[in-house]
């Protein structure tokens, strides 16, 4: 029985951890690195048409956003998860390929003009559409047999519509054992959904640590803060543009929104207009809408049996196609823009950026995690200009970022999550900056009293005899390999190669003219390649 981390090891993207329990191997998550990798990620140790089943947390991309590139290399099992975050897993899959798709025609439109080589997007739609159709959902706390010695329960996790800590009951011959893992543990008191709920027994504890080393500044009232940061830029003539992940923060922020009008928060402009624009989030919030009973806490509850739903108002404005986008941003009333993505790394935010950030009386509003490497990093630590589509744009605009407002459990809840779990044998920890993740160990060990460990990426460790079999040496990425969808782009190649691979050993018993065919056409790829 072996644990291998993979991804999300000493940094906080791209989460992914192999499990081999007997001859069966899972994967919990397959995520996409977002922002700039600090360590090169270990390859998943078998081919991907060797995976028996993707155990999935939730649906942010970091978390499932490699599941259609599994898919292309072989992969055609089953992807359990939650009810609400399939859902979610079938638009923004699809939304992820579509981006992937665009950004290969519009590089390769300059790479035809420059000579350059063409881009190959690192799936395609048709690969979002397979994955999808393996998604097998469960209920909240619903036990079920995943196969033969390995049962699975789903827990809400509070951080996400639909995330889930995993409980899974591994048996290989005599031995069982228990792992959880957490997935992304959600803040406390969050609006609309429910908090984290909290697991007492595991042997071994893998968890997340984005927050581990502090506190959020948690502001009294939500919403008298997002208020006063709107109130402030409309009284100079501006706008409050806020990117936002288009599933989970951006239905808070509605809910937020929808509070301040019904208190008249804004003065002088009751009637100001909001924007969504982001067909993801439009549909996302369709699937908030379907999920309330599972899903949604009791004041959010409280709206709903009153009849009244409490992600819309007046004064919304839903923005769908690309001429409706374009709009926004020639309409010269006071507004708030709310657009994905949340790290300004694409989509529409970046439109909306190039518009307003070199004009002074506008505001730039974070209201979420910005990873390392993002565009969204670059303007919170102080940026000057960026780089947007190809042109500089000074940076002139107020930019902000609203305290509190995470959809993370700080060290506080980190430490209340992990103490109720009784005696485990072990805790890793993951998902979280290197030096932030060596912090939270440390405070495990020295104030938990627990066996707490972080591994580096292509860490095995023996469940079995609980000992460490391999302690992987931390790599960092280098500069000159390029950026970490560069390096995403060469893990789709090493699938390639295990998909041949398999090829070629399921090929014996074809007939000689096959053979021979496969082979001439295998000789003059490698032919074209080593010149």
């Amino acid at each position: 029985m072996k644990l291998q981390f993979i991804g999300a090891a000493h940094e906080v993207t791209g989460s992914c951890t192999y499990l081999e329990i007997g001859n069966i191997r899972l994967l919990v998550d397959f995520g996409m690195e977002q922002g700039r990798d600090a360590f090169e990620n270990a390859q998943i140790p078998c081919a991907p048409g060797k995976i028996d089943y993707v155990l999935l947390t939730h649906a942010h991309i970091d978390h499932s956003g490699l599941l259609p590139l599994l898919y292309a290399g072989g992969f055609h099992g089953e992807i359990h998860t939650t009810d609400a975050t399939a859902s979610l897993c079938s638009i923004m899959l699809r939304d992820s390929a579509h981006i992937q798709e665009f950004e290969a025609q519009w590089r390769n439109r300059k790479a035809q003009r420059n000579g350059t080589e063409p881009y190959v997007p690192l799936y395609t739609m048709e690969d979002a559409v397979g994955a999808i159709a393996l998604l097998r959902p469960h209920a909240y706390e619903e036990k079920f047999q995943l196969c033969e010695g390995i049962a699975i329960r789903f827990i809400d996790a509070g951080h996400l519509l639909g995330s889930a800590s995993i409980e899974i009951w591994a048996t290989e011959g005599e031995e069982t054992r228990k792992l959880v893992f957490s997935g992304d543990i959600g803040n406390l008191n969050q609006p609309l959904i429910r908090d984290p709920q909290y697991l007492d027994e595991a042997d071994y504890v893998i968890m997340e640590s984005t927050y581990g080393d502090r506190k959020h500044e948690r502001p009294k009232d939500y919403t008298t803060a997002l208020a006063q940061v709107i109130q402030n830029t409309f009284d100079r003539g501006g706008s409050v543009i806020i990117p936002s992940f288009a599933v989970g923060r951006t239905q808070e922020i509605l809910y937020f929104l929808r509070q301040i009008k019904e208190r008249n928060l804004i003065r002088n402009y009751p009637d100001f207009p909001v924007f969504m624009d982001s067909p993801l989030a439009i549909e996302a919030t369709s699937i908030f809408l379907k999920n309330q009973k599972s899903c949604y806490d009791a004041e959010a509850l409280h709206y709903v049996e009153q009849g009244i739903n409490p992600l819309t108002f007046p004064g919304l404005i839903l923005a769908t196609t690309p001429e409706e986008s374009r709009a926004i941003n020639f309409d010269n009333r006071r507004k708030v823009i709310i657009s994905a993505s949340g790290m300004c790394e694409a989509g529409r935010i970046k439109h909306h950026l190039k518009h307003n950030l070199w004009q002074a009386q506008n505001t730039i509003l974070f209201v979420g995690y910005q990873a390392y490497g993002t565009l969204g990093r670059s303007l919170i630590e102080g940026a000057t200009s960026v780089k947007l589509f190809g042109e500089s744009v000074q940076v002139a605009a107020q930019i902000k970022q609203l305290p509190g407002i995470s959809g993370h459990a700080d060290i506080d809840g980190l430490t209340t999550w992990i103490g109720h779990i009784k005696n485990p044998k072990r805790v890793f920890v993951i998902h979280g900056e290197s030096s932030v993740a060596d912090k939270f160990v440390m405070h495990l060990k020295n104030d938990m009293k627990l066996n707490a460990y972080a591994p580096y990426s292509g860490t095995e460790f023996d469940l079995i005899r609980e000992q460490i079999i391999l302690e992987a040496i931390p790599k960092p990425v280098s500069r000159s390999k390029g950026s970490s969808k560069a390096n995403t782009v060469f893990q789709r190649l090493l699938a390639a190669l295990d998909r041949l691979t398999n090829l070629i050993k399921i090929s014996e018993g074809r007939t000689n003219k096959d053979l021979a065919r496969l082979t001439d056409q295998i000789t003059e790829i490698c032919n074209k390649w080593e010149k």
